[in-house]
């Protein structure tokens, strides 16, 4: 009905339209870059208009039309050069229909544009970026607040990212079964890293960006509503349900990080855990398990412990054991070496980590210091593990992150003073 406000707030629902009108637009005109153009225009225009005179009855036909008109002005203002004469006038009977388009989108829109978002042909850092603006529904300056890098410059990457589309001839349509599978893969490592950025900030003064981590875990539930039967996609979403449940006791009033051991898990949001362990044990349940599956396990054997004292320690050892086998990434050695810690001691952990010292991927990460340190803590090396907690402050662009190791160097020190 025209002029009731939408249930979650206007700007909830116009990331969810972004999607499903970008796709039928894309369709119609087969070009992407301008497409996107359109629909970003569509969305701004109802962003001022619905507020005033109300949402209309039918909102995605309504963004279709006016995307539609604004793509045959386009056609027409390049038909001089292309003969596109025919074309709009054939384009102004799409516009009049558009008004009484059905407002049931087609769920394979939404994939198509993933898939199209994170073509082979870009790079991560633009894939994101486009992934954030064509299916996330976020202007350029959201999108560069986010990344805390200045507008021009992430509007740059988004008109590059588009270029690079269009010159790979790609097509707004369903790829093969097997490039389909390849691409999803990519597609949600690029949804996983959105969250990673959101969940704990790479720089900048806060720890966590809840709206990266929150819009990562909204287009994975779309993605997941097109491909139900997907065990990793579950298994993603999981692993991002997890850990977000934890969101409220992560950082303290004036941002300052609070490790895991010492969070007040009262805080910690049941229903999300809930629904995390649901869609993991549905997801292992299937017979095949991924790495967002086993990751998504050792998130939810933390969230599961009552106290931090009473984690199972041995089943976290033995999942990443398994994660190991699956993959060369050092994250997860690193990680694992704090649970072999847990289990036999600081002195196997740190065995572990000289293992990473010659990795190029991790020899000079803050977070290679900040484990070295808190192994040698554990291990009673108080002076040690004071030198290491500033070495990996040091490294740290984050400045929650960065306050908290310092702030356990001084602690350590202070020990070290009084002869603990």
């Amino acid at each position: 009905m025209i002029g009731e406000q939408p249930e979650g707030g206007l700007e909830h629902l116009l990331r969810e339209l972004a999607p499903q009108v970008l796709g039928p637009v894309v369709r119609r005109f087969h070009d992407f870059a301008a497409a996107e153009d359109a629909v970003q225009e569509a969305l701004l225009a109802a962003s001022l208009q619905w507020p005033r005179e109300g949402v209309p009855g039918n909102p995605r036909g309504w963004l279709i039309q006016v995307a539609a008109r604004r793509m045959t002005d386009y056609v027409r203002s390049e038909s001089a050069r292309r003969r596109r004469e025919f074309t709009a006038a054939a384009e102004s009977a799409y516009v009049a229909d558009a008004a009484s388009v059905d407002n049931e989108a087609d769920p394979a829109d939404t994939l198509t544009l993933f898939l199209m978002c994170c073509h082979s042909s870009l790079t991560t850092a633009s894939a994101i970026a486009l992934t954030l603006r064509a299916v996330g529904g976020l202007t350029t300056a959201e999108i560069a607040n986010a990344f805390l890098v200045p507008e021009a410059t992430m509007a740059q990457r988004i008109s590059r990212a588009k270029q690079t589309i269009k010159a790979s001839g790609a097509r707004f349509q369903l790829p093969t079964d097997e490039e389909r599978a390849q691409r999803l893969r990519a597609s949600m490592h690029v949804l996983y890293l959105i969250f990673n950025e959101g969940y704990t900030s790479s720089g900048g003064p806060n720890l966590q960006r809840l709206e990266l981590s929150s819009e990562a875990i909204r287009l994975t539930r779309s993605v997941r509503a097109v491909v139900p039967n997907d065990a990793e996609v579950a298994g993603l979403l999981a692993l991002m349900l997890l850990p977000a449940a934890r969101r409220a006791a992560r950082s303290g009033p004036q941002e300052e990080l609070i490790p895991l051991a010492e969070q007040d898990r009262s805080l910690w949001d049941r229903a999300e855990i809930s629904e995390g362990v649901g869609l993991l044990t549905e997801a292992l349940s299937r017979g095949t398990v991924g790495l967002y599956q086993l990751q998504a396990a050792i998130a939810a054997v933390h969230d599961e412990a009552a106290r931090a004292e009473d984690t199972d320690w041995p089943q976290i050892l033995a999942l990443y054991d398994l994660l190991k086998r699956m993959s060369d990434n050092p994250m997860v050695t690193l990680n694992g070496a704090i649970a072999a810690a847990m289990v036999h001691g600081p002195g196997k952990g740190l065995e572990l980590l000289r293992g990473l010292e010659s990795d190029s991927r991790i020899a000079t990460h803050h977070r290679l210091e900040a484990v070295r340190a808190h192994l040698l803590e554990m291990a009673g090396d108080s002076k040690k593990a004071s030198e290491h907690y500033r070495i990996a402050a040091s490294r740290t662009t984050s400045i929650p992150e960065r306050n908290y190791l310092f702030a356990r160097a001084a602690r350590v020190s202070e020990r070290v003073k009084a002869g603990a």
